[in-house]
């Protein structure tokens, strides 16, 4: 009965679903570790009320991912330009009136249920979904800068230059997804070479004149400074040490009490902590299978919209938490971005899982057979090899 509720609710790729309730599992059981001293700074000891709370966000997450992946995935080429124009001025308003936390405006609260949301989550969604609509459509016209290029351009570079203002690692990242995806998509490395230039000269003027450079070149002067090892960094190297090959066990992390942010930067130090090397391979190998089946989705798609769609959003998730991971062992300077599918956070889990909801639309046989054969070229030879 429950295998026959599960074939028919849950439709798409069943090893993709499985790695998310794996990745949910684990993310409620260390966040849960991870907010202890949280829990008696804020809530008077009150350890199960992040429990509670981020549980209920999981599952609002997995919500919206199962809504998601009921929509044929078409439907998101016809949204994106929409979502764009919609979240370029929510970053600004972010920027100018945004709640400034750790000297950062990132976030704006929405009214009645007082829940505070990151407009870059909306516009980085919006804009792999964009890209991957135009390069589908445009597949033909490539070469045409002002048709093609130009729009394409010019959203990337503003809308991550918009997101540098207040956030660089998430612009950064977001912008090499972009890239990546161009190149998927088969634009000449010529033209690539010049979006990167305007880029590169854009987003530094937006990282100059926002709030954040300061921190970031900090943070490269210290990953880059061989006698120096930043607080957390050092405290997750402690975390790491101690906990060995199988970990301290569930709940027995000494370094969720010193570290900053371990429910959310750092949490990947607190899995290694308590779980040991094992667990962070596990954690590890999780990602790669996301990969995995985000890439074997885009081989067994109809079109190139659909293959470009589910190739940038896996790459977005996948790059983003291993960055967070490389970060915790040290191999880059710190960023402050979160373990998708892993931290404690608020909408962004919501956006998480929304983007995985699509890829399982796109790897969704029953929805997909009745739909038009795209018109789009399929994405089976790159161009840029």
């Amino acid at each position: 009965m429950v295998k026959h509720w599960l074939q028919k609710n849950l439709k798409g790729d069943s090893v993709l679903w499985g790695i998310v309730i794996a990745f949910s599992l684990i993310s409620v059981a260390v966040v849960y570790s991870a907010t202890g001293t949280l829990a008696y700074k804020k809530m008077e000891g009150n350890t199960e009320y992040f429990l509670f709370k981020h549980t209920f966000l999981i599952l609002v997450g997995l919500a919206f991912m199962w809504l998601a992946h009921k929509i044929p995935y078409r439907f998101y080429s016809k949204l994106s330009l929409v979502a764009l124009i919609v979240s370029a001025p929510l970053l600004i308003i972010t920027y100018f009136y945004g709640a400034n936390i750790n000297e950062a405006s990132r976030w704006i609260t929405i009214p009645v249920i007082n829940q505070t949301f990151q407009p870059s989550d909306l516009a980085k969604l919006a804009l792999i979904s964009y890209l991957a609509s135009m390069l589908s459509k445009k597949q033909k016209e490539l070469e045409n800068w002002k048709a093609t290029l130009l729009p394409m351009m010019v959203w990337t570079v503003v809308i991550c230059a918009m997101i540098a203002l207040t956030n660089t690692s998430t612009a950064l990242l977001l912008f090499a997804t972009c890239m990546l995806l161009m190149f998927i998509g088969r634009v000449p490395v010529k033209y690539l070479g010049t979006v990167m230039l305007i880029g590169v000269v854009v987003g530094g003027g937006a990282l100059a004149a926002g709030q954040r450079m300061g921190t970031a070149m900090s943070r490269l002067e210290d990953f880059m400074d061989p006698n120096e090892v930043p607080f957390q960094l050092e405290q997750s190297y402690i975390a790491i040490a101690t906990g060995g090959v199988v970990g301290k066990g569930p709940g027995n992390s000494d370094q969720r009490d010193i570290l900053p942010h371990p429910y959310s930067d750092f949490i990947y130090a607190i899995i290694l902590e308590e779980y040991g090397l094992v667990g962070g391979v596990v954690v590890l190998f999780l990602y790669l299978a996301l990969l995995y089946r985000g890439l074997v989705t885009v081989n067994k798609s109809d079109g190139a919209f659909a293959g470009l769609l589910s190739a940038g959003l896996s790459f977005s998730l996948v790059l983003q938490g291993m960055v967070n991971m490389a970060v915790a062992v040290g191999l880059g300077p710190i960023t402050g971005l979160p373990l998708p599918l892993l931290s404690m956070g608020g909408t962004s889990l919501i956006f998480t899982g929304i983007s995985v909801g699509i890829i399982l639309s796109v790897s969704r046989k029953d929805l997909n057979e009745e739909s038009v054969v795209s018109a789009s070229a399929p994405l089976n030879t790159p161009v840029n090899a």
